[in-house]
Formats: structure tokens, sequence, C-alpha cells
């Protein structure tokens, strides 16, 4: 039995064919190639121009490389982006997001900045959350050079880039060095349980297509490294373990109905709003993961929204 008929219509041939990853049976470095061409195309990135850098890494790491979108006419102290490409924290670069980047940038008069971070299992947690945490501090600290305003900096991931840019805001907040204006979390990747035996929901109407429970088994356990269950990191690792969510900034959450990551990030939503985060929620019918990189009304809509709730935030 197939889920395929519940998919939105006009993305429906295009989520059949959108580059999966089976972890026993085909090679890592085949679907981190495949993911990335794929996704250039889907999002016209590969005429798009951009700045580029490398930053201080975290202490005894390498530095690390972030590419910049600066729209034309904006003045200095603007709002910005710090961003953090999907992928499953096992595959991905900020390059492949390119022309999404530039149109929202574009629309929302920000400086986006995107996080080249290191990725598992080469290497796994916290090394990827800590490159992305280090880029925060210095867009943070560099706010009067780059013509930012430091008050109006926002966190924005999708996927496994939504779950390290939901523990990169939790970071922020227990280390007290930047303060951030909001986080937008699109269908992040927040339970490492799901898919698995220990999940606390499993609808078989989610998780068919495009990130399916045997990707995620394989990425969490590679990113997760030797981390126990009982470690006090547990919850920057996979946010949905952090037993305080209080004192988080601004929230805006989007996700489908047939996305593997729907309940997850529900059940996140809940807990937010719990803890007197004020934060938005919006599930897409029809949709699966990835359904905004799929160029359909659906997609034109999810994007709306995005670039509304940023305007919303600044």
């Amino acid at each position: 039995m197939t889920t395929l008929g519940l998919v939105d219509g006009a993305q429906r041939d295009m989520v059949s064919s959108f580059p999966s990853f089976d972890p026993e049976r085909e090679s890592l470095e085949d679907f981190r190639r495949n993911l990335v061409t794929g996704i250039t195309a889907l999002l016209q990135s590969g005429p798009v121009g951009y700045g580029e850098r490398t930053v201080p890494g975290p202490d005894g790491a390498p530095d690390v490389r972030v590419i910049m979108f600066r729209p034309t006419g904006i003045t200095a102290a603007a709002p910005a982006i710090l961003y953090v490409h999907g992928g499953g924290m096992i595959a991905g670069t900020p390059d492949m997001q390119a022309g999404m980047l530039e149109r929202l940038a574009a629309a929302t008069g920000t400086l986006i900045v995107s996080v080249d971070y290191r990725l598992a299992p080469e290497t796994p947690f916290p090394g990827g959350l800590e490159d992305v945490y280090a880029a925060l501090v210095w867009l943070h600290g560099h706010a009067g050079e780059l013509g930012v305003d430091p008050a109006r900096i926002m966190v924005m991931g999708d996927s496994g880039g939504g779950c390290l840019a939901a523990a990169t805001a939790l970071l922020a907040r227990d280390r007290g060095q930047v303060g951030l204006r909001a986080q937008i979390l699109v269908y992040p990747m927040l339970d490492l349980r799901t898919g698995g035996a220990d999940a606390p929901s499993d609808d078989p109407t989610t998780g068919e297509f495009v990130w399916t429970r045997a990707q995620n088994r394989h990425a969490w356990s590679v990113v997760r490294g030797a981390l126990a269950d009982d470690d006090p990191q547990l919850g920057y690792l996979s946010p949905a373990f952090m037993r305080d969510l209080s004192g988080l900034p601004a929230t805006f959450i989007v996700t489908g109905a047939l996305d593997l990551f729907r309940d997850e990030d529900v059940t996140f939503a809940q807990r937010l709003w719990k803890a007197a985060v004020p934060t938005e929620l919006v599930v897409y019918a029809s949709a699966v993961h990835g359904f905004d990189l799929l160029p359909s009304p659906l997609a034109t809509r999810v994007r709306h929204d995005v670039v509304a709730a940023v305007r919303r935030f600044l």
C-alpha cells in the first residue's frame, strides 16, 4: 500500500522521483551528490552569486565557511538570518539552496548567512552544532561591520538544519552571548526516536517519501555517535529531549501532514506554547517532507507564509 495518492496532485510525480537514501544498499556519497544536484536544479541555484568567507570555528576546530546574500537597497542596521541547510545532518551544502536564499533575502530585506557546517558521520555531535553556533557568535560580534542590527538576528533551518537551528537557539539561551529575535523551523528534525521502535507516535501515512524511517534511524545513529541517553547534552542533540523550553525566542514552525516529522513538530509547538513562547504552527495538507522545494502552488504558498513570518518578526 502506498500513500502517493494522498500527496498534493501537482507534486505527485516529483515526489515519487525525489532523491532518497537506502543506507543498507546505497552509498552515502552517492546520496550526497544526488541531493545537492537535485535541489540545486529545483531551486535554480546555478547562476546565483553570493559572498563567501571563513569565520573562526569552535575551539580547536577548523574555521567555518559561510555564504552570504545581501539584497540591494538595504540600509545600515538591517535584520539578519543565520540559515542552516537541510540534509539530515549527513548531507547537503548551503550552496544547493542559493537560489532560494537569494530570493528570501530580497523578499525580506535581510542579510542571510548560511553555514557550511561539518556533517556526520565524519563529524558527529556536537561538531556541526558548534559550527553553527560559532557562525552565530561571529555574525553577532561583527554586526556593525556587516551592517546588521544585532537585536534583529534570527535563526532558520530546514529538516536536519531545523534541528541545528532549534539547538542553536537553545545554546544561545543557555550561554547568554547572543539574544535571538526569532527561530523559523521548516519541518525540523527534532526527535531521535522517530522512525524507531520507541517512537512516541508512528502514523503510517507519514514518511513514505523523500525522508523515510530508515533514513532517519541511520542519520540519528551517526549524528549521535556515542552520546548516552543520560548525557546532559542530549537536549542539544535532539531538542525534543530538552526539558525546559522557556526563554526561547518567538517561533514559526511549518511541517506537512504526510511528513515523517509531523508529530514531533506538533508536539514541540505544543511544548513551546506551554512554556509561554510565542509560537505559530502551520501543518500543510497533502504535503510530504521537502514539499517547499517542489515547484507547485503548494510550494509557492509555504514560501509566501515563511516570508510573511519573517516580516512579522522584524
